[in-house]
């Protein structure tokens, strides 16, 4: 039941992107945007009160519509502020934008360590914790096959008193976060969702904007980048914590692994978000392939055993260094790329995104964790191949005179490079 709650949530997800960001953050704004979405986040909450196929479905698909416009808005709301920004200040706008999606990403990827320390917290408490045998623990890591051997004795379900107090606390969390935001965010696009009412403009061209953006060669080069974020997030907190954590240490020890992947993910995601300035993103972009890649060729070969206690949280942590530069600098390579179609680059990127977790939920309990750990690999490849050929063809653009542009190619010319890069070729010519 919950692979296939799961399953739905990205599911409606894929939906969800296909229509609905474009449509309300253009007739209702980000901010009320966010906070309808935020409120279909908070009703999986309690579903999760009294768990059933008839409750967690249903509040999986509305979690899963809720989400696509909720990033989709966030990041375009994020993209209008370091616009403006950068505009006031005479700055460059990619410098901005990343480091606006590194503070948001060090805030909400501080939300593992405190959502985690109170699930381990709670669970703490519970006295129904066993031992786990050792010839349990062969089957833990790359050598466990689910036709093997499955954990039962190390995945004990804490007491419901104990599930009923997390998910309370879940939920208040949630509304305090809805009322938070429906009093305080500044309405920073009312203006034009006003205008966008008024004209009422036909309905199907608003529809089909996510589909329209993929005619864009550089969206198609970047689908495998977008996939992998799914794919290894997925993994982190599926796999690795099910295969070496509550395997061999068990589930209570899920919490804190996942709070040191948190922890290091937020701290990274403001360090990166500004290091970029200098660095620029692609030494970044290599620097996370690099670390995933030596981390999935070591789990290939661990076997993990209590009395290795450090080693089960450097990996969280080395992951999550990865996912801060993966999660900002590919949202923020969005908002650059795609300045004049924000809603539906988002909605793009939340959609393939959804996909990689779906596939990756999908395929969970059927192949063996050493046949997952090669696919991954396969897809960071393929990844770090399509994401540089992207940055070589933006350096060919960069590098190529104005006065070589046409007034044929003018309008392909203004959709790589932005408004801004055409206005000066405009006046050369």
């Amino acid at each position: 039941m919950g692979v296939i709650s799961l399953s739905v949530i990205y599911g409606a997800l894929i939906l969800s992107s296909m229509f609905l960001p474009h449509i309300l953050i253009k007739n209702i704004g980000c901010k009320w945007t966010i906070v309808v979405s935020m409120g279909c986040y908070v009703t999986y909450s309690f579903g999760n009160l009294y768990p059933g196929w008839a409750t967690l479905i249903p509040t999986s698909a509305i979690l899963g519509l809720g989400g696509s416009p909720l990033w989709s808005a966030k990041c375009t709301y994020l993209t209008i502020s370091g616009n403006r920004q950068a505009e006031k200040e005479s700055k460059k706008a990619e410098d901005v934008i990343n480091m606006y999606f590194g503070i948001f990403f060090f805030i909400f990827q501080s939300s593992a360590v405190w959502g985690n320390l109170m699930s381990s917290l709670i669970f703490g408490q519970d006295a129904n914790i066993t031992e786990i045998p050792e010839e349990n623990l062969k089957y833990c890591g790359a050598g466990s096959c689910e036709e093997d051997f499955i954990p039962t004795a190390n995945t004990t379900r804490p007491a419901q008193n104990l599930i009923n107090t997390l998910l309370g606390a879940y939920i208040g969390v949630g509304v305090l976060a809805i009322i938070l935001v429906a009093v305080l965010l500044d309405n920073i696009d009312r203006d034009m969702a006003k205008d966008f009412r008024s004209n009422r403009t036909s309905f199907w061209p608003t529809f089909l904007a996510t589909f329209k953006l993929l005619k864009n060669r550089t969206l198609i080069l970047l689908i495998p980048l977008t996939m992998y974020s799914g794919f290894e997030q997925s993994f982190l907190s599926g796999e690795y914590t099910k295969n070496y954590v509550t395997c061999a240490l068990g589930i209570h020890y899920v919490g804190f692994a996942m709070i040191c992947f948190g922890a290091t993910n937020s701290v990274c995601s403001i360090a990166f978000g500004k290091l970029a300035r200098y660095t620029g993103r692609m030494p970044l972009f290599c620097l996370a392939a690099v670390t995933n890649f030596s981390c999935i060729i070591s789990l290939l070969f661990w076997r993990p055993h209590p009395d290795q206690l450090a080693v089960f949280f450097v990996y969280p942590a080395l992951w999550g260094m990865s996912d801060a530069i993966w999660q900002t600098q590919t949202n923020a390579l969005y908002g650059v790329l795609f300045p004049d179609h924000k809603e539906a680059a988002f909605a793009n990127y939340r959609m393939w995104e959804s996909l990689g977790f779906v596939i990756a939920f999908a395929y969970s309990t059927y192949i063996c964790l050493s046949t997952k750990l090669y696919i991954l690999i396969s897809v960071l490849i393929l990844t770090m191949i399509t994401y540089l050929w992207v940055e070589y063809q933006l350096h060919k653009k960069s590098q190529a005179p104005a006065t070589y542009q046409t007034h044929a190619n003018q309008e392909e010319f203004k959709d790589k490079l932005g408004k801004d890069t055409v206005i000066v070729a405009q006046s050369k010519l």
